[in-house]
């Protein structure tokens, strides 16, 4: 027999067999969850941990892609400070504002920290129904939490400063995110109403939606971005290939996005969201590219891309309780009104380089009301759906409009004209992502960079000057 048919064999019956002492020290002895399914939980859901945590870098890449090259630090500088701040802020507070415990339905608070996950009981499989422990819920909630302010950075691109981005993130992923996830999963009034959302179609995207829109139309447009006349001028992105990674990052990331939230290892629940995620995503990237031949012949990619995500958006409310059909539906609809969205947004002069507001809030709450018509449960309505998306879009709305203006009002918002149109590398960073230099050679023998390329100039700027 070879060493690793022996290996497989051996690691199976270890898996099917009790481990010595270690059901009684981890699991109670009157607890229903066995040791194995114990672990499994535990160990499926730090992966989906670890898949989530994969989406922040599919944001940055789409984001960096997507917007001009003379940006592409400022952009991926924020995603780094938001994957940063908001595990730092979630771990401080954001936490024990979301699961709060007993508390009124609209507002509660654990304390600070998570001195909980020292309680007696913390590590068992008593802790949750799903049977994993406090660490294991903390770490997958919290690589959720920066993904709200993650959407609102892709829709402000370009022209916000990046200190008053800081501060708004700080803000939107410690306390609005929290609170607003505390009205659903922490056992608040709307969970009581019966509102459903599975792992945050509207809870992080239609939240981070709202943002992105109220942050949108604070700045205005970007410069050149629409004509005196009233036409709009294309921006085009700095990489589709970095576009396109980023979409697919981001789409491996929705199997722990989704997956991870059934809260188990499940095999039958796990693999129905998986199924339900996928179907809908290669919905919403066929119904993107059938939609967009009705406004053009040339298909355009940065539509198609979106109508991938708009599909996973759309599937994320209701992921385990629909029909592979209904998620085919639910995918092709969410990829037309990503086209549609996109499009009318523009006409409307919201600059939006990166169509979040179309793919997160607009999906977002179409994914959330299709919970209403398409759930196999029958105790999901749609009346129920609505008032917790319209609840969610006047809470996320007056926050974010408040954060936006106190900032405008004390910080200032955006770049100054000569900054936004030289690059925000160069005026927020001092440096250029890209090392893109003219000729033979970038330095001089004395190391020096050449007169005819000033150092720090950006290429596009070398264009310019030698035009």
């Amino acid at each position: 027999m070879k060493r690793s048919t022996l290996f497989l064999i051996t690691a199976a019956a270890m898996s099917l067999a009790p481990a010595a002492g270690f059901a009684n020290e981890i699991v109670p002895a009157d607890d229903a969850i066995s040791a194995g399914t114990f672990v499994a939980n535990n160990v499926w859901m730090m992966l989906c941990a670890g898949l989530v945590f994969i989406m922040h870098l599919g944001f940055a890449m789409l984001e960096s892609g997507l917007a001009r090259a003379k940006n592409s630090v400022n952009i991926l500088f924020k995603n780094v400070f938001i994957v940063c701040a908001g595990l730092i802020t979630y771990f401080l507070f954001g936490f024990n504002l979301m699961y709060p415990g007993e508390f009124n339905g609209f507002l509660g608070f654990a304390g600070f920290g998570l001195g909980a996950g020292f309680d007696a009981g913390a590590q068992t499989a008593g802790y949750a129904d799903g049977g994993y422990t406090y660490w294991t819920d903390f770490i997958f909630q919290a690589m959720f939490a920066a993904t709200a302010a993650t959407i609102v950075s892709g829709a402000v691109a370009e022209r916000i400063k990046l200190s008053s981005f800081m501060v708004f993130t700080l803000f939107f992923v410690g306390i609005v995110y929290t609170v607003a996830g505390s009205w659903k999963w922490g056992g608040g009034f709307l969970d009581g109403l019966g509102f459903y959302d599975f792992a945050g179609s509207t809870l992080v995207h239609s939240v981070g939606g709202w943002g992105a829109l109220v942050g949108a139309m604070v700045l205005g447009p970007r410069l050149g971005k629409y004509t005196k006349s009233g036409a709009i001028n294309p921006i085009p992105g700095s990489s589709l290939p970095s576009a396109t990674i980023g979409c697919f990052l981001l789409w491996l990331g929705w199997f722990g996005f989704n997956g991870g939230s059934v809260l188990s290892a499940n095999p039958e629940l796990t693999s129905l969201v998986l199924v339900t995620t996928c179907l809908a995503a290669a919905a919403g990237g066929l119904g993107a590219m059938l939609t967009y031949t009705i406004f053009s012949s040339k298909p355009d990619l940065t539509m198609a891309l979106n109508g991938i995500l708009a599909g996973l958006v759309g599937i994320t409310a209701g992921a385990d309780v629909m029909t592979p059909n209904t998620a085919v539906l639910i995918g092709l609809i969410a990829g037309a009104l990503v086209v549609v969205s996109v499009i009318n947004f523009d006409k409307l002069k919201i600059d939006d380089p990166v169509g979040a507001i179309s793919v997160h809030l607009v999906c977002g709450i179409w994914g959330t009301l299709a919970v209403g018509i398409f759930s196999t449960n029958p105790e999901h309505g749609f009346l129920t759906q609505l008032i917790g998306v319209l609840c969610y879009g006047a809470f996320s709305l007056a926050c974010a409009g408040g954060l936006f203006y106190a900032i405008k009002a004390t910080m200032g918002l955006r770049v100054g004209k000569e900054e936004e149109i030289e690059g925000l590398d160069l005026g927020e960073h001092g440096m250029h992502a890209w090392d893109v230099h003219i000729g033979a050679n970038q330095f001089d023998s004395l190391g020096n960079q050449p007169a005819r390329v000033p150092a720090g100039t950006t290429f596009l700027a070398a264009e310019a000057a030698e035009s």
